[in-house]
């Protein structure tokens, strides 16, 4: 992954028109750190477990901070019907799968950088 940003950056937004139909600009930002958060941890000497939950965990934590900071004005997400969750913000179902996302991001880097 050369340039992690860029790759999340316009591979969340696509990944989520994929999935939902529709996207919000700020996906992009997001993808973007989340991306290059995961890129620094994949780089840590971490186990490959110990990534991968840190991974889900920095996704989360972007989730939470866009949230806090656009998503209550904009309504790109809403996670309240969803059990376990924070202010309609963040929820443990899609951090455990923000944790599998990692984990393929993490493999995909890894042989990026041995080829």
């Amino acid at each position: 992954m050369k340039h992690p940003f860029l790759l999340g950056a316009l591979g969340y937004p696509l990944l989520e028109i994929c999935a939902r139909g529709r996207t919000h600009w700020s996906m992009a930002l997001a993808g973007g750190a989340s991306c290059a958060a995961i890129r620094r941890i994949g780089q840590s000497g971490m186990n490959p477990l110990g990534k991968a939950l840190a991974g889900g965990l920095a996704i989360t934590g972007i989730e939470a901070l866009c949230g806090c900071l656009w998503n209550r004005r904009h309504q790109v997400w809403d996670y309240r019907r969803q059990p376990l969750n924070w202010r309609g913000q963040v929820c443990l179902r899609y951090s455990a799968l923000w944790c599998l996302m990692a984990a393929g991001i993490l493999y995909i880097d890894n042989l990026a950088r041995r080829a």
